[in-house]
């Protein structure tokens, strides 16, 4: 008999420490329909952008999208890099030639806060010197958000490893 309770014992003390183990892999490795990480998606009918964290929409930004004379380009792209409290350089094309560069800061430059690129190099997601055309179509194609808004999806793409997928559509 003292064998039989020894040999359970042992039996105990090998499976004891790999439920912990199974449980942490479990809860690390996520199934297809769980994806991990975030996503954002841009709506741009709704003029809304979404944060998705596990499939849930976790956070809905108001925003302004592109003019139907300079559209925002649709499809699936990863935000790249993140620039903060950015200057602006008039970009080379007809409706910039008259326009000035504006350092940071200054209360003309149109992008405020921060600029995340997500189709290099003229499309960005940024903070705006014009928070009343959030909600419209007022961009050259890029997606305004209020500074305050946008620095806060900055700080959310940065923890979350500084790229995450951004799909949009109409």
């Amino acid at each position: 008999m003292d064998w039989k309770r020894r040999a359970r014992l042992g039996a105990l003390l090998t499976v004891l420490p790999i439920i912990p183990a199974a449980l942490w892999w479990s809860r690390s490795h996520r199934t297809l329909d769980d994806p991990p990480g975030i996503r954002l998606e841009v709506s741009l009918s709704a003029r809304e952008l979404n944060v998705i964290e596990h499939g849930t929409i976790v956070r809905t930004y108001s925003i302004a999208v592109g003019r139907r004379s300079h559209p925002t380009p649709t499809g699936t792209f990863r935000t790249g890099q993140i620039v903060w409290n950015p200057s602006w350089r008039p970009p080379p094309v007809d409706w910039a030639r008259d326009l000035d560069y504006q350092p940071p800061g200054a209360p003309a430059n149109p992008m405020q806060g921060v600029k995340i690129y997500f189709q290099s190099p003229d499309y960005f997601i940024h903070g705006t010197n014009d928070p009343e055309s959030i909600g419209e179509a007022a961009s050259h194609g890029c997606i305004r958000m209020t500074t305050r808004d946008a620095v806060h999806l900055a700080r959310r793409i940065e923890l979350a490893g500084g790229s995450v997928p951004l799909s949009i559509g109409r």
